[in-house]
């Protein structure tokens, strides 16, 4: 079978020894179905279901006009970086009901990617605070949609009560390169904090 970018099969080169594990999160319905999408070399694993009446009361869809899915387990997407080493990407679910989940997708994790609205950036501050309890490295990239407002990097850094060495990314995940830049930045900050030994 084909994969969802190329024209590679799905198996994994015999030459792959190793793997890493990144967690792509965030609130509901920021992209992180739509960032692994991008950037999976393979077709991602989807455990999406179709929204019912009866999460109308749970999962608010004010300014998500066209939203019918939710994923309900994870996102799963692969990217072979070099000849020896490849990339797992994760994509966890944002409702706090799939939390639970959580210390499972998240175990061996040596990062996670951060996906933020700043339509509705408060939705980020429960996320970001499990990503602390949990102590795993991570960095914020800031979802460009059409209506998205711009703000300098000291705003948002002061909104999500950031650490300075937290990196601040933006990207668009529906544009396949403009997600890869921002996997390689965040991948080049967990290489610079030696957090991730990359093999050569």
């Amino acid at each position: 079978m084909a994969s969802a970018n190329s024209a590679e099969p799905d198996y994994l080169p015999s030459t792959v020894q190793g793997a890493v594990k990144i967690l792509v999160t965030g609130p509901f319905g920021v992209g992180k179905t739509t960032l692994v999408g991008s950037l999976s070399e393979i077709a991602p694993l989807r455990t999406e279901e179709t929204m019912t009446a009866a999460g109308a009361g749970v999962d608010d869809l004010t300014g998500r006009v066209g939203k019918t899915t939710t994923t309900v387990a994870l996102d799963f997407g692969r990217i072979t970086l070099n000849p020896r080493l490849a990339l797992y990407l994760f994509g966890t679910p944002g409702q706090q009901r799939f939390w639970p989940l959580w210390e499972d997708l998240s175990r061996g994790a040596l990062g996670a990617l951060v996906l933020v609205d700043t339509r509705r950036i408060e939705e980020s501050f429960d996320v970001l605070g499990q990503l602390e309890e949990q102590q795993i490295p991570f960095a914020v990239a800031v979802n460009v949609f059409p209506d998205t407002p711009s703000h300098p990097d000291e705003e948002l850094r002061a909104a999500l009560d950031l650490l300075p060495e937290v990196p601040i990314l933006t990207c668009d995940a529906r544009d396949r390169r403009a997600a890869y830049d921002v996997l390689i930045d965040f991948v080049d900050h967990l290489h610079s904090t030696s957090v991730l030994e990359l093999q050569r």
